[in-house]
C-alpha cells in the first residue's frame, strides 16, 4: 500500500468512530463591520456593523471538528438557562449535533465570547462567563448524563476539553476515568486549574505556555533538549503515555512512554499565511484523538494534527477543519 492509499484509508476510517467530548462549551459571537472614523467620546475606532455571526466554540468547536472529519461527536457540558443557551442549542441543531449530553443550569451563564471585527481585523473581545464549579446538584446530573451516554453508546475515544470554566472538576474526571476502566482511550486538552488532575491518560496536549507554567520552567521553544527533559518529567509524574505539545511556529513535539522507555520527535510547522490562531488547539486535539482511537503511531498522529492546526489558522475566526483540504495537504506533503 502506498502512503497516499494509507492516508485515504485512514481518513475513511474516521467515519466509523464515535467520540465523546466532555468540557466547557461556548458561543463564539462575531460582529463584523467597517472602520472609517475614531469615536469623539474616546480614542477608539467606531465599527459600523454589517454582519453578526454566532458559532459553536470551546469544546463544541471540537465537536464541529470531529463531525467535519466524518466521525460522530457526542458533546457533554453544562450551560446556563438563559437566552444564550437557546442560541447554543439552536447552533447544535443546525449542525446536526446531539444535545443529549447538555445540562442546563439556572446557576450559570452560557459562556459567550463576543469578538468585534473591523476591516477584517479583531478590534476587541468581550467575554461573558463564569469560572465557578457547578453546584453539587448540577454536577451530579452532569455525571449521570455522561454515564447514561457511555452505557448506551459504543464510544471509541473520549476527549476532555478544558477551558477552565468549571465544568470539568477532579470529581468529574475521576468518576469518568474509573467508569472507563482503561477500556476506552482518553485524550486531554488541559488548562491551568486541573492540569495535574489528569493522570494516567493516553494523550495529553498542552501548548508550550501551559507546559512551562505548569512545570515552572522557562526556556526557548527551540531548545528541544530542555523541552524533552520537562516533558519526560511530566509524563512520569502524571503517568501519561503520549504527551503532545504544540509549539506555534515551531510545529509540535510528541513524546511517547512505553514501559519507562521514552521516544520523541518534533514535527516542524509549515509556512502559512496566518489569519487567526483561535480554535487551532481544538482542531489539533480532534485529529489527534481520532488517530489515537485508530491506534496510529505517534509520527502519523503528530504530522496530521500539526497540518490541521496550521490550516485552520489561515482562516479568520473559529472554524472547523476541512477534511478534503486536510487530506489533500497530507498527501501532498507526506504521500
Amino acid at each position: 500500500m502506498t502512503n497516499t492509499q494509507k492516508y485515504i484509508q485512514l481518513f475513511e476510517q474516521f467515519s466509523s468512530l464515535k467520540v465523546l467530548i466532555i468540557g466547557d462549551v461556548m458561543i463564539d459571537a462575531y460582529l463584523w463591520g467597517n472602520v472609517e472614523r475614531i469615536s469623539p467620546e474616546a480614542p477608539v475606532p467606531i465599527v459600523q456593523v454589517n454582519r453578526r455571526v454566532n458559532r459553536l466554540g470551546g469544546a463544541a468547536n471540537v465537536a464541529l471538528n470531529i463531525k467535519a472529519l466524518g466521525a460522530e461527536p457526542i458533546i457533554c457540558s453544562i450551560i446556563g438557562d438563559d437566552n444564550q443557551a437557546n442560541i447554543f442549542l439552536d447552533l447544535l441543531a443546525e449542525d446536526n449535533i446531539s444535545n443529549q449530553g447538555i445540562v442546563k443550569s439556572k446557576d450559570r451563564v452560557t459562556t459567550t465570547k463576543f469578538r468585534v471585527i473591523g476591516n477584517n481585523a479583531q478590534m476587541i473581545r468581550v467575554d461573558e462567563e463564569t469560572e465557578e464549579r457547578p453546584t453539587f446538584g448540577d454536577e451530579t446530573r452532569f455525571i449521570d448524563c455522561i454515564k447514561k451516554i457511555i452505557k448506551e453508546n459504543t464510544i471509541d475515544v473520549v476527549i476532555f476539553q478544558d477551558y477552565d470554566k468549571g465544568v470539568i472538576s477532579k470529581s468529574v474526571f475521576d468518576t469518568i476515568y474509573k467508569l472507563l476502566n482503561g477500556k476506552i482511550p482518553m485524550a486531554v486538552d488541559p488548562k491551568r486549574k486541573n492540569f495535574f488532575h489528569y493522570q494516567n491518560v493516553d494523550l495529553f496536549k498542552p501548548n508550550l505556555k501551559e507546559l512551562q507554567e505548569a512545570t515552572q520552567s522557562h526556556f526557548d521553544k527551540k531548545d528541544l533538549k530542555k523541552l524533552q527533559e520537562e516533558v519526560e518529567k511530566l509524563q512520569v509524574q502524571l503517568n501519561i503515555k503520549q504527551l503532545f505539545t504544540t509549539l506555534s511556529d515551531q510545529g509540535v513535539f510528541i513524546s511517547e512512554q512505553v514501559n519507562g522507555i521514552f521516544s520523541s520527535m518534533r514535527v516542524p510547522a509549515h509556512v502559512r499565511s496566518i489569519a487567526d490562531v483561535s480554535g487551532a488547539g481544538d482542531t489539533v486535539i480532534s485529529v489527534a484523538a481520532l488517530c489515537l482511537a485508530l491506534k496510529k503511531d505517534k509520527k502519523t498522529l503528530a504530522e496530521i494534527s500539526n497540518l490541521a492546526g496550521g490550516l485552520v489558522c489561515e482562516e479568520l475566526g473559529v472554524i472547523p477543519i476541512n477534511k478534503e483540504k486536510l487530506l489533500k495537504e497530507t498527501i501532498k506533503i507526506y504521500g
